[in-house]
């Protein structure tokens, strides 16, 4: 064998093409075709499952009063598309006036969550103090017990306080979660004493070391905290059908009942309604989703 054979790379044949690519998870264990068709199919199964209603209903919103909602099988693209079941929802009930009242007891929701829960998850994560944890527990205590189990006691306290048929009766059972404190405080444990430890050396307070250290290292849990705060008042019925009783202060999920009538049902209408209803819910998701995926690993409970 010469040199230059025994320097020069071995040449692959001419009919040998590229290596097939291998597919592999995270750990870097190769995955096979009939395994990755399979997580395929399970992942469009739930996307269908979950999915699959909201479509439904936004395209029987926007199905003209002529075309069929009830065929089979069943047509998700309407043949002619129309917004005048959007402009009835307004005629038929003061659509906008209950979507105001949501925004209001909603944003007050989230704004004495979030300060709340920051609050009061601080203290149980960084305080040092006796009852420590047995506030811990009685916050995970309230978690088991179920809404509907404490909602007479609920009406009767604000019945009392004078606040029956008022916005702030809707939002002050709500106004702080123990859900929500539970993750704040687990957002503050993951966060490093060292840091803290520095601007104590450095003559700062509790309250400057919370304000100007703590907190802005957890945002994406603040986030969180928002979307779960929002989505629960937001989607609220039965609280706010009990304590309410003026049709001027009815929020949008109870105001959107009007459209069931006894002697009359358009399936149209109603999903126009609710689409209405869940487009905030949206919005909100798409402006903070970024925040919220880095905040579920913020809070995230320790095993």
């Amino acid at each position: 064998m010469s040199v230059l054979e025994k320097v020069r790379p071995a040449e692959r044949p001419a009919t040998q093409g590229k290596p097939r690519r291998r597919v592999t998870d995270e750990q870097g264990r190769r995955v096979r075709t009939w395994e990755l068709a399979l997580r395929y199919l399970l992942l469009l199964a739930v996307l269908a499952l979950t999915v699959g209603p909201f479509v439904w209903q936004l395209s029987t919103s926007l199905k003209g009063p002529t075309e069929d909602i009830y065929t089979s099988p069943p047509k998700f693209l309407p043949s002619d598309p129309t917004l005048h079941n959007y402009q009835r929802v307004a005629e038929t009930i003061p659509v906008w006036d209950y979507a105001f009242n949501s925004l209001k007891v909603a944003g007050a929701n989230v704004v004495t969550n979030c300060v709340g829960s920051a609050l009061a998850g601080y203290a149980l994560a960084r305080m040092r103090y006796r009852g420590r944890r047995v506030g811990t527990l009685v916050f995970i205590l309230a978690m088991l017990v179920p809404a509907e189990s404490i909602i007479i006691a609920q009406f009767t306290t604000m019945r009392e306080l004078g606040l029956n048929n008022t916005l702030i009766g809707v939002v002050l059972p709500a106004c702080i979660s123990s859900m929500n404190v539970l993750l704040m405080r687990n957002a503050f444990l993951n966060l490093p004493y060292e840091i803290e430890e520095a601007a104590y050396v450095d003559g700062a307070n509790a309250w400057q070391r919370f304000l100007r250290i703590a907190l802005p290292s957890v945002k994406g849990t603040l986030a969180v905290v928002a979307i779960f705060a929002f989505m629960g008042a937001w989607d609220d019925f039965l609280w706010p059908l009990i304590v309410l009783s003026d049709p001027s202060k009815f929020t949008l999920t109870i105001g959107l009942n009007y459209l069931h009538g006894t002697f009359a049902n358009d399936e149209r209408l109603v999903a126009a309604g609710t689409i209405i209803a869940v487009a905030p819910l949206i919005i909100l998701f798409a402006c903070l989703q970024r925040y919220f995926f880095r905040g579920v690993g913020e809070g995230a409970v320790k095993g």
